[in-house]
């Protein structure tokens, strides 16, 4: 098979923020430069024009849905699809529209690839079942070594169909030297962080699993004994739990914390918000299945405290396991709102010296073990592996640099 005739659709079901969504557009631009064609079926976002930017071929499709009779009818369309464009692979990053992927795959005789992107939350045989389908490929790809023993305990999915690819940080753009001044004042302005003031940042959606509510309490026991040094900057979206949001805003004002707190939205320019910040925190109090923030933040320098569940501690470098010579970042245990108040003391009570060797660490850790280009190149050898094709060496001829 010629690889520029090599035809790879992913299907996503909204391209507004996450690691799922990101990877779709990281992928689909290595399909490109290796002389394959990307097609990507999604509903859209605010990330559409970015994957568009990619050169690939974007589909608004209803991949969103979950009603049964829809996902018949996608099923039969993503079928017509692959005969009418020649489609020799599929890729699924979600449970929803995998299912009628995976449909329209074994239909037209297709090899079909699953990434287990999320720790799913199995609470019921349906729900187990409706999971189940991101284990069903003839591959499977787990974003962490995590994952990939949640797959073998739950599925048991044999190894030899299991490829462990961690996610890729694109070392051109959360590189230090590429982010000016200005971006990181501009940004510290909008958060209304006066000059000289530290920050504390955390970066996720606003769910109560991302653990806002115990970044809170943190503050609060902090703020109370007199040793909140700084401001604390809560980015991300309610993504519609307002409830959620809203029980935030209440606790920052039962603990005193109003000026010291605060939820800032989206934030578009996150090497930035890592530079602007003092430290970063990872808080989820269920399983990361990978974790993005986590090594964005030790790619850009910046001190991070991540909990100890889920991919985190694949992924930080943490006491005890790792001692002053060696450590990255800090992992407490999740939920744990006293062990979190420590951490950050000791994050933000690094003098100059310790910071900078810190911050060396990190950076290098990030870039040789979750380099963006480890992952596009592991990525399309699983392609290779199942179509025979050789898209990875067509991808290193083309950009035989590190790309990130």
């Amino acid at each position: 098979m010629a690889d520029r005739a090599t035809t790879i659709l992913q299907i996503i079901p909204q391209l507004d923020t996450g690691g799922a969504e990101l990877s779709t557009i990281e992928i689909a631009e290595a399909v490109i430069v290796a002389g394959g064609r990307a097609i990507v079926l999604t509903e859209g976002g605010r990330m559409l024009d970015r994957l568009k930017a990619t050169g690939a071929d974007v589909r608004i499709f209803p991949a969103a849905t979950k009603n049964p009779a829809k996902l018949l009818a996608n099923a039969a369309a993503i079928a017509r699809m692959i005969e009418a464009d020649g489609i020799d692979l599929v890729h699924a990053r979600s449970r929803a529209p995998a299912w009628s992927a995976l449909r329209a795959a074994r239909v037209t005789r297709r090899p079909f690839v699953t990434t287990y992107h999320g720790a799913y939350n199995e609470t019921s045989a349906p729900k187990r079942l409706y999971n189940s389908v991101m284990a069903r490929g003839d591959l499977v790809i787990a974003n962490s070594g995590y994952t990939r023993d949640l797959i073998r305990s739950r599925y048991g999915t044999p190894d030899a169909k299991i490829r462990v690819i961690h996610r890729g940080v694109d070392g051109a753009t959360f590189d230090p030297e590429q982010v000016s001044a200005d971006r990181v004042e501009r940004l510290r302005s909008a958060w209304g962080v006066a000059p000289g003031q530290r920050v504390i940042l955390q970066a996720a959606r606003l769910t109560n699993w991302k653990g806002q509510h115990v970044v809170v309490e943190a503050a609060r026991r902090l703020h109370a004994d007199g040793r909140l040094d700084g401001i604390v900057v809560l980015a991300g979206d309610a993504q519609g739990r307002d409830a959620y949001a809203e029980g935030l805003r209440e606790a920052i004002k039962a603990g005193g914390l109003e000026g010291r707190v605060r939820l800032v939205g989206h934030v578009d320019d996150m090497p930035a918000a890592y530079l602007a910040a003092d430290a970063s925190i990872v808080a989820s109090i269920e399983p990361e299945a990978f974790g993005r923030t986590a090594v964005e933040s030790q790619a850009m320098g910046c001190p991070v405290i991540a909990t100890r569940i889920g991919a985190p501690p694949e992924t930080v470098l943490s006491p005890p396991e790792h001692g002053p010579r060696s450590m990255t970042g800090w992992l407490v245990p999740p939920g744990d709102a006293t062990a979190l108040a420590e951490a950050l003391l000791a994050a933000l009570s690094l003098d100059q010296v310790a910071r900078a060797q810190l911050s060396l660490k990190a950076r290098a850790h990030a870039a040789g073990t979750f380099s963006l280009r480890q992952m596009r190149l592991k990525t399309l050898q699983v392609y290779d592996e199942i179509l025979g094709t050789g898209l990875a060496a067509r991808y290193v001829a083309v950009r035989p640099q590190n790309d990130g």
